[in-house]
């Protein structure tokens, strides 16, 4: 099966799909360069799945200094973005959605002069800031109920944002609803959102099921380790204690410069390190 590149109904967002591969890609600039950056995003992305299919191997084998190095573009983006992180169980996997749309957006950018643009992955989304312009995420739970928002503005850093928790596409170890993460990029931000979503856990808690990754995807990078399938209802000394442990994993990572800022919820609670998330949930405890 061939990429697939069609613009949206709204004649303003371009849609390209590709096996697992799914993003939603938006830009703005003068003249024609939304159709420039269109066309350069549509070229990328023909060889991108193909390109990841090819070192697979590779990209499920847990990360160490020692461990071998994949070859392509992309997948160096991912071992790179997941290096920081290799003393805790990780594959390059678990930046594969942001390092997809790093690269995409890199050629939109190449390619002409954007005033805003973002390539969004499954909510691991990268974007590009002139100067003057900003971008907001609207956060939503699993149920569709507003969480806040994430505000960026051009001077600020961060050009990468991601989501991870045990509602998500990915398999997760921990029991949190979601973490949103900002970083340098979206990579960047992808492995840290899923590493801050595995430390939000209570081990042994009879409320929390779980079971082997192998047995629920075959594939799973996660291999034979226990992934949360069930979580009941917690007390809220609970949530506030699984949150308080994700929290200081999300603070150890800000300190050593690994993210900008994090947005940790579970069961109707949050926990918020940095400026740039608006919760609209009022039962926070602040870094």
């Amino acid at each position: 099966m061939n990429a697939v590149s069609a613009l949206l109904p709204d004649g303003k967002r371009l849609h390209l799909q590709h096996g697992p591969i799914d993003l939603v890609i938006g830009a703005e600039g003068q003249g024609d360069a939304k159709q420039r950056a269109f066309r350069a995003a549509s070229m990328r992305f023909e060889t991108v799945l193909t390109e990841l299919v090819g070192e697979l191997d590779v990209l499920r084998t847990p990360i160490s200094k020692r461990s071998s190095k994949p070859h392509g573009q992309i997948a160096q983006h991912m071992y790179t973005a997941c290096l920081p992180h290799s003393t805790a169980y990780v594959t390059p996997m678990a930046a594969v959605a942001g390092a997809v749309a790093d690269t995409v957006l890199q050629a939109m950018t190449d390619s002409t002069d954007l005033a805003r643009a973002y390539v969004n992955n499954g909510g691991d989304i990268a974007f590009h800031l002139a100067p003057e312009h900003s971008f907001s995420m609207a956060m939503q739970n699993h149920e569709a109920a507003d969480l806040g928002k994430a505000v960026i503005l051009a001077f600020h850093t961060s050009r990468g944002i991601a989501t991870s928790g045990r509602h998500g596409r990915s398999l997760s170890l921990g029991i949190a609803d979601s973490v949103t993460v900002l970083a340098y990029d979206a990579a960047q931000a992808d492995v840290a959102a899923t590493l801050i979503a595995n430390a939000i856990d209570l081990p042994g808690h009879p409320a929390i099921r779980r079971q082997p990754a192998n047995t629920l995807d075959p594939d799973s990078d996660l291999t034979t380790k226990l992934v949360v399938t069930e979580c009941g209802l917690l007390t809220d000394t609970e949530k506030n204690h699984a949150l308080r442990t994700g929290g200081a994993c999300a603070q150890k990572m800000q300190n050593a410069g690994l993210i900008h800022a994090a947005a940790l919820f579970l069961q109707g609670q949050s926990h918020v390190i940095g400026s740039n998330f608006e919760p609209t949930k009022r039962s926070l405890v602040y870094a």
